[in-house]
């Protein structure tokens, strides 16, 4: 029997960091941070094991969205149709470069009654929750708590990067988590798909970390631009793993040590593809700029200016969707 190959993105075991183990063994949190550095630095993706979530959730967290996408009634899905930023979107709805994705999603974020009124129009109300599956609401209310926490820990490991002392450097910023959740199905690609075939555009994601669970039986479709900037590696889901990559917030705050790689959905395979994609990101007020540990290691300059997360995320969901402003940036997988 031929062996599996090994992952083509490097592997993080995180759990020197989880609540039961933080406090145990600094040596292994020292060597789990130099990896996350690593693989920040050279991919921007990697993937995260031992993270405490258990697979009997996740598996769930798919199974409710295969069945929200593959058998729930368009009438019930039209109940929630997007209103602004949250909600349902019907294939080809979502832009990338200003052409559409060949997927529909559903998309959560955090509800915040005292948001800044220039924020309420896009960003404003609760959350479009279906109603089939009847259960999907109270197992992605668990998802969510577990992921949040589990974002956390992220958070801690990779500011134990630049140095003991800033641990909770990143999560000063992130304790109001602007968070974001999307459930995405993609129908296999035909030939005749507008938008040059693409499942999801090219992009980056906006904020630090995503967490992603995708059906583990489809390869070849999540696809991650390497640092050389000409070739595609791809991202096929490994058991038991979340696929997680850095966002605009982190590179900004590292000064670009850290990139924001760029990645895209190309779906050609067999069958229905599912994807869950958890969205760690600042607070809304958050105001992002280069860390003084970041700036000493990238050569003592400022590459970046002072933004809140807010204003940048704003001016990337402008261009979102079919129809509004067409930005070069488009949705997030």
């Amino acid at each position: 029997m031929t062996p599996p190959s090994a992952p083509a993105l490097p592997v993080i075991d995180i759990s020197p960091f989880l609540p039961t183990t933080a406090d145990s063994c600094p040596a292994a949190k020292a060597t789990c941070a130099q990896a996350l550095h690593t693989a920040c630095h050279t991919h921007g993706f990697f993937y995260l094991t031992n993270h405490g979530v258990s697979a009997s959730l996740t598996t769930s967290i798919l199974s409710l969205a295969r069945r929200f996408f593959l058998n729930t009634p368009p009438s019930s899905k039209a109940r929630i149709a997007r209103r602004h930023a949250r909600g349902w979107q019907r294939i080809g709805e979502n832009v990338t470069q200003g052409l559409r994705d060949m997927h529909e999603a559903v998309d959560f974020y955090r509800e915040v009654d005292d948001m800044a009124a220039s924020a309420r129009g896009p960003l404003g109300g609760p959350n479009l929750w279906p109603d089939e599956p009847p259960e999907l609401r109270g197992v992605y209310v668990e998802y969510l708590a577990q992921v949040l926490k589990l974002g956390e820990v992220v958070m801690r490991a990779m500011g134990y990067a630049f140095g003991p002392e800033c641990e909770e450097v990143f999560l000063e910023k992130t304790r109001d988590s602007f968070w974001v959740l999307r459930m995405i199905g993609y129908p296999p690609l035909q030939s005749t798909s507008p938008g040059n075939g693409v499942s999801c555009g090219e992009h980056t994601d906006y904020g630090c970390t995503t967490f992603l669970l995708a059906d583990p039986d489809v390869k070849g479709a999540l696809q991650v631009l390497s640092r050389d900037g000409s070739t595609w590696i791809n991202a096929d889901p490994v058991p038991g793993a979340f696929v997680v990559n850095i966002g605009d917030m982190m590179e900004r705050w590292t000064n670009g040590l850290w990139p924001s790689t760029r990645h895209r959905v190309i779906h050609r395979g067999d069958g229905y593809r599912v994807s869950v994609p958890f969205f760690y990101e600042p607070d809304f007020n958050a105001r992002i700029k280069p860390l003084p540990n970041a700036v000493e290691l990238t050569g003592g300059v400022e590459r970046f200016d002072e933004l809140m997360y807010g204003d940048h995320l704003l001016g990337k969901i402008a261009g979102n969707f079919y129809g509004g402003p067409e930005e070069e940036e488009g949705g997030q997988v």
